[in-house]
């Protein structure tokens, strides 16, 4: 990372969406500006099955503003987008135009992945070591809770709880009847309930809120109690009860205007700020929840952190750690011969290392190769018969952490293309990769499938990989330094190899010594 490098850090979000603009420094970062437009993404019917044309039309203009901002201040784009754009079937629409129109380019993230963001944010802006803590973060779309104890998350998961979708299904009125405010309570215990077991019997010491709602209802119960608020909201507490009285002053109140009125009510969220209210409150209730503490960081600042970490020296293995570890439990969860997977990934980055000696390659794409590796055979848990495209399809719908949604695709079609037919035009998924990408998951299938047949014994013994390179031929020599034959491997291998000789036009054969 070059010194004084600016980051722009966009959150596409359901209701708004957020950037901040920061200035690196050795001590973390140093915020230059943040700038704010509510998109409403997930504006309208059909549980945001859809992107509107004209709430398309708004994120784009914000993008655009946005840019501009970033732009003068030389900064480096990062974006994601979450519950809005990944739950719609128009997503691919609003991608394109954001990188045609407003020259950003948007990684979809999952709810999991949000959450591991918005726990490192957090990590950041509170005292927490050694303290098992319970984070919630209530969007406009969804809402994501961790239980963690510093960076281990012994919890995650991501709810269809946000404040403008419960908004449009229970509250379309000004005011809130007493049925509705019943329906949408069982509603959101109901969502809840499946988790609940596994989230008391953490029993967490701390309770978090994050996010607009959060601040918003943070700010309320600090004037309810006291009068005022604090100069910083981070760090701020604020109790069940003073929460319940808060919602029920929202629920009282006859319209919007009314609502808006309420202190410490930021009038652009009145209208969606007792949906997402009603969602802590039941939380609370669920979990037993006696007192929050407000956290000022969430995901945009994760997002920054994580940024600033594949940009720094020995970022990339962070983020690797992290990509790994989720797909390792995939793997042991999916495949009953990990073993197995572990041996080909190893030998699959001993090919890509000996290879990269002699040919231009990029060396981040050997995570890519190394996770695939490890989640080729995924599919296995549905059926063996035609394994490599359920394992395409497990991976593409897993919730992968440290990875963007371009980045699974990438590895899903790595696994995809493990065995039987190699990738073709004539496959819809590949057709509609980057050219840059077919590249990727052409080179990186090639090296998996021989990596396959290096391991065809399934037991680890081929230990040692060597690449030799002349004008026409490639020479891979693997050894083993327990007395055991190879030859099945070396047999397996060669079979694997016709994929590998055309990415890299040499002739391939593989021997043992």
């Amino acid at each position: 990372m070059t010194p004084q490098m600016v980051i722009a850090a966009i959150d596409i979000g359901t209701n708004s969406t957020h950037m901040v603009v920061a200035r690196i420094t050795p001590s973390g970062f140093e915020v230059i500006t943040r700038e704010k437009s509510q998109t409403r993404l997930g504006e309208g019917g059909g549980d945001m099955k859809e992107l509107s044309a004209t709430a398309m039309d708004r994120g784009i203009n914000a993008l655009r503003h946005m840019k501009k901002i970033a732009d003068v201040h030389g900064a480096h784009i990062v974006a994601v987008a979450t519950s809005a754009v990944r739950e719609a079937d128009n997503a691919d629409e609003f991608v394109a135009r954001a990188h045609n129109e407003a020259g950003i380019n948007i990684d979809i993230i999952s709810g999991l992945e949000e959450a591991r963001l918005i726990h490192s944010a957090v990590l950041r802006a509170l005292p927490l070591a050694g303290v098992e803590s319970l984070l919630i973060d209530i969007g406009g779309g969804s809402t994501e809770v961790v239980v963690f104890t510093s960076t281990t998350e012994h919890f995650a998961r991501s709810f269809k709880l946000g404040s403008v979708r419960l908004t449009h299904r229970f509250f379309p009125q000004t005011h809130a009847s007493k049925t509705q405010l019943l329906e949408a309570r069982q509603f959101i215990a109901s969502s809840i309930e499946p988790a609940r077991k596994g989230l008391r019997r953490r029993n967490p010491r701390k309770a978090i809120v994050t996010s607009g709602t959060g601040e918003t209802l943070a700010r309320m119960c600090s004037l309810l109690g006291t009068g005022d608020t604090p100069r910083s909201m981070n760090g701020a507490t604020f109790t069940r009860r003073q929460l319940q009285t808060v919602v029920q002053m929202i629920a009282d109140a006859p319209d919007i205007e009314a609502r808006s009125q309420i202190p410490g009510i930021d009038s652009t969220r009145a209208d969606i700020i007792l949906a997402g209210a009603i969602i802590l409150e039941e939380f609370a209730t669920s979990l037993d929840i006696s007192e929050f503490t407000y956290c000022d960081f969430a995901l945009r600042e994760g997002l920054l952190f994580n940024e600033m970490q594949r940009l720094s020296p020995g970022g990339v293995d962070d983020i690797r750690h992290v990509a790994l570890a989720s797909a390792t439990k995939l793997a042991m969860r999916c495949d009953d011969d990990f073993s197995h997977a572990q041996s080909v990934a190893r030998l699959a980055c001993a090919l890509f290392d000996q290879l990269s000696k002699h040919f231009e390659m990029d060396q981040n794409d050997r995570l890519y190769l190394e996770t695939a590796s490890l989640l080729a055979n995924v599919g296995i848990t549905v059926s063996h018969a035609k394994h490599h495209l359920h394992s395409y399809y497990i991976i593409r719908h897993a919730d992968l952490l440290g990875l963007t949604d371009d980045e699974i695709e990438i590895i899903a079609q790595i696994a995809r293309y493990h065995r039987k037919g190699e990738p073709k035009l004539s496959h819809e998924p590949f057709r509609m990769l980057s050219v840059d990408d077919q590249r990727k998951v052409q080179l990186l299938s090639s090296i998996l499938r021989v990596a396959i047949g290096l391991d065809r014994t399934h037991d680890g013994r081929v230990e040692n990989v060597k690449v030799a390179v002349s004008k026409n031929d490639i020479t891979v020599t693997i050894s083993s330094s327990r007395k055991v034959d190879i030859d099945l491997n070396v047999y397996a291998a060669n079979e694997r190899v016709s994929l590998l000789a055309e990415v890299f036009d040499h002739d391939v054969v593989v021997v043992g010594k």
